[in-house]
């Protein structure tokens, strides 16, 4: 930034009464595949800002990151439950995005959040929910519960993937043996250890990668977030997003900057940027999301806003948004994983 304009005016004045005279850096640390290119070249363009994008594949690689240190990252995009986590341990800027010019196009529904309740740190990025998809032209039966995961019928054995989120794959096998989400009862965690090791058999791969998996005929089904589904549909129609009667696992992703980022104006500019409808479509049309900013639809496809995986049908389960899990259970989760991926 000038100096001469710092001298002139100040941050708050400087960031929302002249933002298109920014300049400097910005740099984002967000999962892979999931920042439209189109959004970025706006906002270097808007503000003249250099912004550098790297990639992780889960929550706690990011979180790892961080807590070690000197990340060199502005801005990171954590999941509810790590957001948390992260203003629990001092790792984020209290920036008040909700008091910032477009902090008024907020969905009221995602304001008064478990993680960050009146949007003090963090602004949505994307939301929606984890279950699976399946391909309707090789499999005709129901599709709308986890057996389909757990205890498949045997045409789909040996055609599953399964995802590597540590925290949606077990609450998906919590939900099908009937525990509570987090619970640290050693009966209800050898049911989830039990069911999964039953399952295991079943399962062809564990990855992130579901849409290559999918579209090249990999798997019939795999485990993942409804914008994955949303795309295998543009390729492969006859996909189905599941809602299964077990319930369904809810998240969103948020925009959050890092405790003492270097960047940190140019990252609140990024942070009001992406609350304008319009920039918040380039994100959702770019990943296959829905986002938490209020007129963006209006700006995308008529068959996004309607479409299954963005719209669920009527009598669908209410997804269910889980607050991190305590570090006792956390730890029984590892040790699960770790011992079913031997």
């Amino acid at each position: 930034m000038s100096g001469k304009l710092m001298a002139a005016v100040s941050t708050a004045v400087f960031l929302w009464a002249v933002p298109a005279l920014a300049d400097g850096e910005l740099h984002i640390y967000n999962f892979g595949d999931y920042t439209s290119p189109k959004l970025i070249e706006k906002f270097k363009k808007q503000y003249n800002v250099y912004v550098t994008l790297d990639d992780y594949d889960s929550n706690e690689t990011m979180l790892s990151k961080v807590r070690a240190g000197n990340s060199g990252y502005d801005i990171v995009v954590p999941s509810d439950y790590t957001v948390k986590i992260m203003i629990e341990e001092g790792l984020l800027e209290k920036t008040e995005p909700n008091a910032m010019p477009n902090g008024k196009n907020l969905d009221p529904r995602f304001v008064d959040v478990y993680w960050d309740s009146g949007r003090h740190y963090t602004v949505p990025w994307q939301f929606g929910t984890t279950a699976f998809s399946v391909n309707t032209d090789k499999y005709k039966g129901d599709i709308d519960t986890l057996a389909i995961l757990f205890n498949p019928p045997d045409e789909l054995k040996g055609q599953i993937n399964m995802f590597v989120d540590i925290n949606a794959f077990m609450h998906a096998a919590e939900r099908y043996v009937g525990v509570p989400r987090c619970s640290p009862d050693k009966a209800n965690l050898k049911k989830i250890n039990d069911a999964l090791m039953a399952a295991k058999p079943f399962w062809k791969s564990f990855g992130y990668d579901v849409i290559a998996k999918m579209t090249s005929g990999d798997v019939i089904v795999t485990q993942g977030w409804n914008g994955d589904s949303y795309r295998i549909r543009q390729k492969i129609p006859a996909v189905k997003y599941a809602y299964p009667k077990e319930g369904i696992e809810g998240w969103m992703d948020n925009v959050a900057v890092l405790k003492g980022a270097k960047n940190i104006d140019n990252a609140k500019l990024f942070q009001n940027f992406v609350m304008a409808p319009e920039n918040a479509a380039l994100i959702s049309e770019f990943a296959g999301y829905d986002n938490g900013i209020a007129g963006s639809h209006k700006f995308l496809p008529p068959e996004f806003s309607s479409s299954p995986e963005i719209t669920p049908p009527a009598g669908s389960p209410a997804p269910e948004f889980v607050p991190p899990c305590p570090p006792n259970v956390v730890s029984i989760y590892n040790k699960i994983w770790t011992n079913l991926r031997k």
